[in-house]
């Protein structure tokens, strides 16, 4: 085993903690840096994993995590920011800043191997700040020849702890129906468990490196079906309305503006107007076979697992 020490960044998140678990499986340590220790409590059964209270965006912090690390998989995301050309400070900091930040600290130990996570949609031209921030942070992945760097592109991941069918399936216990933006979009959603073999199969094999690899499961759905299957496999189905785009516009700015994360802003609205899907999804490089939805989400939405 070549790769025995990983250092997993943004492992106590949902896709995170399903990477970790796995590379645990597999024999290998794996150190989770994290802000607030009480966040990654759940890995703390891990046998092989430590969790290190670091802030992985102070330059010192970053390099000392690097001690005695054999690869690196970087896994933050942020779903919201503040506006921005070509994409907002909350997104500069998180999806270009960081990975610039990560890469240094790897080349100045002597770290070759780097995992990545970046999103279906992803491109300089994409029409949502996400994505336009998402595919510079692809760029600055690549930058580094000397490192032998691997990027998957996810569509929306769906799995037990995940914060979209969840989410759709919970409204749908309280609302007598749901006024959905975007709901003809296009989606292709993949299970967070074939995520995660995706990074500890491309791990070791050298078929992966400098390579970019969409994620996406083996189905295309609208986002209105979508919802209506949250609601279904929960037990609460509501009738789906589809807003037309100036009141998906105007719902996701009034979400935006109350407390806590917004269940929709605009710029997630403008994330839909690309279709998220992949006709190249899992190559056989990988070895996984994608996980049908309907095959997972309706144990863990009605409550049984």
């Amino acid at each position: 085993m070549r790769y025995r020490s990983i250092l997993v960044i943004g492992g106590s998140g949902f896709v995170g903690s399903h990477i970790v678990a796995q590379l645990a499986a597999s024999g290998r340590h794996v150190t989770v840096p994290t802000r607030r220790l009480q966040r990654a409590r759940h890995l703390l059964v891990l046998p092989t994993v430590q969790i290190v209270e670091a802030d992985v965006f102070d330059d010192a912090a970053l390099g000392r995590l690097m001690s005695g690390v054999d690869a690196v998989i970087n896994l933050v995301g942020v779903l919201h920011s503040a506006p921005g050309v070509p994409y907002g400070p909350g997104f500069a900091r998180s999806h270009v800043e960081l990975p610039r930040k990560i890469l240094a600290a790897c080349v100045a130990h002597g770290v070759t191997r780097y995992l990545h996570m970046s999103s279906l949609g992803a491109a300089v031209d994409a029409p949502s700040m996400y994505q336009r921030s998402k595919a510079a942070g692809e760029a600055v992945a690549l930058s580094h020849p000397e490192m032998a760097t691997t990027i998957f592109r996810p569509s929306v991941v769906f799995g037990p702890e995940d914060q979209f069918l969840n989410m759709f399936a919970s409204l749908q216990k309280v609302l007598p129906l749901m006024l959905v933006g975007g709901a003809e979009a296009k989606l292709q959603p993949v299970f967070v468990g074939d995520v995660a073999s995706a990074f500890v199969n491309a791990l070791e094999n050298q078929a992966t490196f400098g390579q970019v690899f969409d994620l996406a499961g083996p189905q295309v759905y609208t986002l209105r079906e979508l919802v209506q299957l949250s609601g279904a496999y929960s037990g609460h189905p509501r009738p789906v309305i589809g807003l037309p785009e100036s009141l998906a516009r105007l719902q996701a700015f009034v979400f935006e503006h109350l407390p806590g994360e917004p269940l929709m802003s605009r710029d997630n609205l403008d994330s839909l107007k690309v279709a998220n899907v992949s006709s190249n999804a899992f190559p056989p490089e990988l070895g996984i076979t994608p996980t049908p939805l309907e095959s997972v989400a309706p144990r863990y939405l009605s409550g049984r697992r």
